[in-house]
């Protein structure tokens, strides 16, 4: 790869490098396993630069590439690794008034979303993103129908897993 385009992936990677984050949080429970995934994603994305026609948008490649990633090496383990979960860990800021409703409410959703399987979980991460069904499509390479008969039934399983 010649200097112009690392110069040109590297920018790319600081601008959209947010995309990793939120695919490492979604699979992984602790700040280690989120910083080994994240490095192999990088990686991944490295090694498929060169190949990035830019046939899609940048952000829903990475997407792509990351989803992949995450899911493989997922699979890979046929485990899920063990770590510490998140309500072990307690960062609060002592306040008076302090309403912790919809952190309770979106911590529910994550141990929700964690009960489901790697595509169901890439699916409801690429719609909260609020990427539309096209996107979604593309970046999990499934039909637009198939992606939005998924969501539907991700949908129900979440309402069930929430509200048994």
């Amino acid at each position: 790869m010649d200097s112009t385009n690392k110069v040109e992936f590297i920018a790319l990677l600081e601008k959209h490098q947010n995309i990793v984050h939120k695919v490492c949080r979604l699979y992984t429970n602790n700040y280690d396993a989120h910083n080994d995934l994240f490095q192999e994603i990088t990686i991944q994305l490295w090694k498929a630069f060169p190949k990035f026609r830019g046939d899609a948008k940048f952000s829903t490649w990475m997407y792509r590439i990351g989803l992949n990633t995450a899911i493989t090496l997922y699979r890979k383990s046929k485990r899920q690794i063990i770590t510490q979960e998140f309500d072990a860990v307690e960062f609060k800021i002592s306040a008076e008034e302090y309403d912790d409703t919809q952190e309770q409410q979106l911590k529910l959703l994550y141990q929700a979303v964690h009960q489901l399987n790697d595509i169901d979980k890439a699916l409801v991460f690429l719609y909260l993103e609020e990427k539309n069904y096209t996107e979604i499509s593309e970046t999990l390479g499934i039909t637009e129908v198939n992606a939005r008969v998924k969501m539907n039934r991700v949908k129900t399983r979440l309402r069930t897993i929430l509200n048994p």
